[in-house]
């Protein structure tokens, strides 16, 4: 009985213990999105995303967009492929387009980092980094957002349209107010050594889940 209190605690604990989960998206619809809750206080001049899709569709689709208040602020960023073998990203409503290796029916980790003060977009798919591009000089995102996966907005939350929505498998949705650095995107990529987002993290992050959408733990797919 003198392990009794350690033994406790250790049930306890574990009662409250944060799962990895998987959010599915099972049909394209302009209803089912995913809206995630980012820690933001002032306006972003710099960040980086990084999350897994599995998906085997052949359309163009939105994995993630960020909209803003006013007038034309729905594209502040966006990542959306086009497969096979492009993926074009979303800055404050300039496109830029990456030629990326033809997708393949299996998990597939995307990372995109942007710096305000240089304009430099960077992609990272599987590890692996393609060639850096500019943007204009734009202004910060945020503080104030609307942030959501599965979905393009074409207002605050909103404006979806079935052809850019997004059908199958996401998870690792992570969130930083600055540039990762190489090895941190290479480490994120393997799935080891994470550092989870300091303005959204998957784990403990705020997720509203709207229309069909499902959540599942990771450990039971």
């Amino acid at each position: 009985m003198k392990n009794f209190p350690i033994l406790f605690v250790l049930l306890f604990s574990g009662c409250f213990a944060q799962k990895d989960k998987i959010i599915i998206f099972p049909r394209q619809t302009a209803t089912d999105h995913v809206i995630l809750k980012p820690t933001v206080d002032k306006p972003l001049k710099q960040l980086s995303v990084c999350l897994r899709s599995y998906t085997d569709l052949t359309r163009e689709h939105s994995l993630l967009s960020i909209a803003i208040p006013g007038s034309g602020k729905d594209n502040a960023f966006i990542i959306y492929p086009k497969p096979p073998n492009i993926c074009h990203v979303f800055i404050n409503q300039e496109e830029i387009t990456f030629m990326v290796d033809p997708e393949v029916l299996a998990w597939k980790h995307t990372c995109v980092t942007w710096d305000s003060e240089t304009g430099l977009v960077q992609l990272w798919i599987n590890g692996k980094k393609y060639p850096r591009k500019g943007t204009n000089k734009g202004p910060p995102i945020g503080p104030e957002m609307c942030v959501v996966i599965g979905q393009e907005q074409d207002n605050m939350c909103g404006g979806f349209e079935v052809g850019q929505s997004f059908v199958g498998e996401i998870r690792d949705v992570h969130m930083w107010s600055y540039v990762l650095d190489p090895q941190s995107l290479r480490r994120f990529s393997t799935g080891y050594d994470i550092v989870g987002g300091n303005i959204f993290n998957w784990i403990s992050g705020t997720t509203e889940i709207k229309g069909g959408v499902l959540e599942v733990e990771a450990a039971s797919t």
